[in-house]
């Protein structure tokens, strides 16, 4: 593993073969932060080793100070009081702060190799106009002392949640802006996503020694520790303080949680790697937690194999946050659920690690990307699990179907956004929400309707395997996605991401002949797709048929177990189709479009016609 991260940072500024302007920046981040618990403020000191692998010289650095949203009258505050749809966690909350209860981070002195350097704080971002640039290739130590107090739990970060956590520390520390090929990017926190720079991480936290902390990482004192990391029942005496002292790497951010009343179990999933549990004993939990384990090995297993490899040696479920929200090698969920509900958010989490945490697309501009390829895999691992028992609840041929109609309901109350749009610019938090989430996860089921359940299986792992630690784009998957099944896809992206136009298509008629029987297809909507067909005879049987676009270059011919006639190409400029089908001694009784349910067709009722 040690060695498998080192050989990555090594080459992380060289370009991949096969793969141009795939450098990436890197952080190696020293922090020694000291928790007050009686007034919920840190002091801490920042070592930044920061390494430019980009082809141009910088003359400015960017930091996040996330804590600064916590404040009346922040970006973050304002944001929710003028959207029209707020996040009931935050509301007005933030406005009715005392000063005790607001967060903030404080920068007191920043050098860069021991100068001491300018620098100017504007809400949640903290700019620094270099005194000398910092050109390609090069790298810089940045120092930093800090001041932070943590605000009362609000959004994903704070102190005493609603189920009593202690501390949620989640974007906690100055974090560095991420400077990709698309530049820098600082963009104000207003309770969105987050996009970082691949990290190593060595953190000591020093705090009450009765809070047991989890976190990002690997402790590595946990015999000095015990609270669960070793076998030692060692017995801190009250009024003390411990320091935890955690090292990760290869992530691009460090989250942690304390609580004296955590229960601490683990279990291993596979070799060498192990996952934790850190949650209180409740009303409910002692039971749903307790069933949690094997329940997320098996998760585990199934993921892997669709997925591919984890990299890293830990993962911790971690009770605390607002709801459910993923970390590096960690995730805070609030605990006091249903078993279903804790497997279902669990799931989902973890599964970030792939989409959010090892290919790490910019949250902010596709969110999407990692939102709903999540919410996909997280309805089709839960499905598994109750097919092999290992959850309760009725297996589901067609899981996704519940995705394509929340977007179609969405989609009737005319207030849907482009996919493409800002994670922050949204005009309301139901248009984010479907477009990032549910219309996300069909934009990949739409995509193996496309190409076919072989090449779509394959195609993910093409893009899993070449594009980790590299923040791949929407184009960038695909381009995997064309030369796996050698269509041409562009258009796809276009309509379906760029815009909010929408699929519709009817059987208009079915015309029986003494040769052939024609089917005529009507496209109502202006989103021009390939059409699937299912034609049912009267003798009982049924033919599948596809009509490729003419703009495809290509069509599939087998989806999963199922093979296709090919129909003769449908030019998108045209709003008619006619499917001739031969006579064969057989007559046509019925044909639906899309049987499989995976096209976002906007009215399913007029896509099955049976003839009289």
């Amino acid at each position: 593993m040690k060695q498998f991260l080192a050989l990555l940072f090594i080459y992380s500024g060289l370009q991949v073969p096969g793969l141009a302007d795939t450098w990436q920046q890197k952080a190696d981040y020293r922090i020694q932060v000291d928790l007050d618990v009686e007034n919920h403020r840190y002091t801490g000191q920042q070592q930044l080793f920061y390494f430019n692998h980009s082809p141009d010289t910088l003359y400015r650095l960017y930091y996040h100070l996330y804590n600064n949203a916590f404040q009346p009258g922040s970006m973050m505050d304002v944001r929710s009081g003028t959207i029209p749809d707020p996040d009931a966690r935050v509301s007005d909350r933030i406005s009715q702060l005392a000063p005790n209860e607001i967060g903030f981070l404080k920068i007191y002195s920043l050098t860069l190799d021991g100068r001491s350097q300018d620098f100017e704080v504007e809400g949640t971002i903290l700019e620094v106009v270099l005194e000398r640039s910092i050109p390609p290739r090069a790298g810089v130590l940045l120092e930093m002392e800090f001041e932070g107090q943590v605000p009362l739990q609000i959004r994903r970060s704070g102190r005493d949640n609603k189920e009593g956590i202690s501390y949620s520390m989640v974007q906690w520390y100055p974090k560095i802006s991420e400077y990709d090929r698309d530049g820098w990017h600082p963009d104000p926190y207003v309770a969105r996503e987050f996009y970082g720079v691949w990290s190593n991480f060595d953190v000591q936290i020093t705090l009450d020694n009765q809070l047991v902390v989890a976190a990002t990482g690997v402790l590595q004192n946990g015999e000095d520790i015990g609270y669960g990391y070793s076998n030692r029942n060692i017995k801190h005496k009250r009024g003390g303080k411990l320091t935890w002292h955690f090292k990760a790497e290869g992530v691009h951010d460090f989250a942690w949680a304390a609580d004296p009343d955590y229960t601490h179990t683990n279990i291993e999933v596979d070799e060498g790697k192990v996952f934790r549990f850190f949650y209180q004993k409740g009303k409910n939990a002692r039971k749903t937690w307790g069933e949690l384990p094997e329940i997320m090995k098996e998760a585990y297993r199934l993921i892997v194999a669709r997925h591919g490899e984890y990299p890293y040696p830990v993962y911790s479920f971690i009770q605390g946050g607002d709801g459910g929200m993923e970390y590096p090698m960690a995730t805070l969920i609030t605990g006091e659920r249903g078993l279903s509900s804790l497997v279902g958010v669990s799931i989902h989490e973890l599964m970030h690690s792939w989409y959010q945490g090892l290919l790490a697309t910019n949250e902010l501009l596709y969110p999407w990307m990692d939102e709903g390829f999540t919410e996909l895999a997280e309805v089709t691992i839960k499905n598994e699990l109750r097919k092999s028992g290992h959850l309760g609840g009725p297996y589901q041929d067609k899981p996704y179907t519940i995705l394509y109609s929340s977007y179609r309901k969405v989609a009737k109350m005319g207030i849907e956004e482009a996919m493409n749009t800002h994670a922050d610019h949204y005009r309301s938090n139901t248009a984010y929400g479907m477009a990032a989430y549910n219309k996300g996860a069909i934009f990949l089921k739409q995509l193996e309707y496309i190409v076919g359940e072989e090449h779509y299986e394959t195609a993910m792992r093409k893009y899993y395997e070449q594009w980790k630690f590299r923040h791949p784009r929407d184009v960038d998957l695909l381009r995997i996605f064309e030369k796996q099944s050698q269509m041409v896809l562009d258009w796809y992206l276009q309509y379906f991401v760029y815009t909010t136009k929408l699929i519709e298509y009817k059987i208009s008629s079915i015309e029986p002949g003494a040769d052939e029987t024609v089917i005529r297809i009507d496209r109502q909507g202006e989103v021009p797709m390939p059409i699937d067909v299912e034609v049912f005879y009267s003798d009982g049987t049924s033919s599948l048929h596809t009509v490729p676009l003419r703009i495809m270059r290509n069509a599939k011919t087998r989806d999963g177990v199922y093979s296709y006639q090919v129909e003769p190409d449908w030019p998108w400029t045209d709003n008619q189709y006619l499917m001739r089908i031969k006579a064969d001694g057989k007559s046509v009784k019925a044909a639906e479009i899309d049987p499989t349910l995976r096209l976002a067709d906007f009215d399913l009722s007029n896509n099955r016609m049976e003839v009289p």
